[in-house]
């Protein structure tokens, strides 16, 4: 496969100095800081870059508010950008912009970028389960996270106004294989072969094209909690979380931010090869999560906080 995964998002926001604040709580590496631009990374070197929503230069936006204007997909070399531009050429919407990267469009009209990735390969060793008969951490605690430093930008979800289109554009031009699926109510598409479960996930919402979320892999579920926690504490809202998505396996928790739909700790998916078998369900809300903490936990008590997912978004 050509593409190796999400190289940077970048956001347009209506307060630059909110967004600063978030990130600086999320864990991301800050990288640069101005009026009109942040640039933050993960551990990886993916970047999370933020604009004024109102910058002349940016993508068009796919639906009011803050939201993500563009996603950059790293190829893990020259030819391999390559053979992911083939296809492309030909489209109405494909132009090569001032910074040099080639540049299409979505059938959302969500705006996309290409170039040869700048992460780098990490190795992240998780804390090591034990079980009877198997233990695999032995005179060591498992440990507490005070914070989470987020490894990559794992997946995007995105609402498609059109599904068919946006299912075929990315399945047929772009070669993403399919994971997962909810017959024509969603799709979880990998951009290679081998590797993680979805880095993209695309929803049927017809006529209304918009960003679901944005999520951040972090090492284990211990990272995930900690993580979570340290932003309850910084008195960020919990969206949903922490929980369980029993397809694709990952254990989360979903923040509301300045930044677009909500951000997303996860850890712990589905690895997938030539050998996995895609599987067909039933879109509906105990699919979604196994189980899940609406309202998150406070981070002061570190209790769960008693709430009703009021997001509107089927997490019920």
């Amino acid at each position: 496969m050509a593409l190796n995964g999400i190289d940077a998002v970048v956001f347009g926001v209506a307060d630059m100095a909110e967004a600063k604040r978030f990130l600086d709580d999320w864990g991301v590496v800050p990288v640069s800081a101005t009026p009109d631009r942040l640039v933050y990374q993960t551990r990886d070197g993916a970047e999370v870059i933020v604009r004024p929503k109102d910058s002349s230069d940016l993508p068009p936006a796919i639906e009011s508010g803050n939201t993500v204007r563009e996603v950059i997909w790293g190829a893990a070399s020259e030819q391999e950008l390559e053979n992911t531009l083939k296809p492309l050429r030909s489209l109405p919407t494909f132009k090569t912009g001032a910074d040099g990267m080639p540049r299409v469009t979505d059938p959302d009209g969500l705006g996309l970028a290409f170039r040869v990735s700048k992460r780098r390969p990490i190795t992240v060793k998780p804390t090591a389960p034990n079980a009877p008969g198997s233990h695999q951490r032995v005179n060591q605690r498992s440990p507490i996270h005070e914070r989470a430093h987020p490894i990559n930008i794992g997946h995007v979800v995105l609402f498609a106004a059109d599904f068919a289109a946006m299912r075929a554009f990315y399945t047929e031009k772009l070669g993403f294989v399919i994971s997962d699926e909810y017959p024509g109510h969603g799709v979880f598409t990998r951009c290679q072969v081998v590797g993680d479960h979805h880095n993209l996930f695309m929803l049927n919402r017809p006529g209304r094209a918009g960003v679901n979320h944005v999520a951040f892999t972090v090492s284990d579920i211990h990272e995930v909690i900690g993580g979570g926690i340290a932003m309850s504490k910084k008195g960020w809202k919990t969206e949903i979380g922490p929980g369980r998505h029993p397809i694709s396996s990952a254990y989360f928790w979903y923040f509301e931010n300045p930044l677009a739909a909500p951000l997303e700790y996860y850890a712990d998916e589905d690895y997938c090869t030539e050998s996995w078998k895609p599987g067909t369900f039933e879109r509906k809300p105990e699919l979604f999560a196994e189980w899940a903490i609406a309202g998150g936990i406070d981070g002061t008590t570190r209790r769960q906080t008693k709430s009703l997912d009021q997001s509107g978004r089927g997490h019920a």
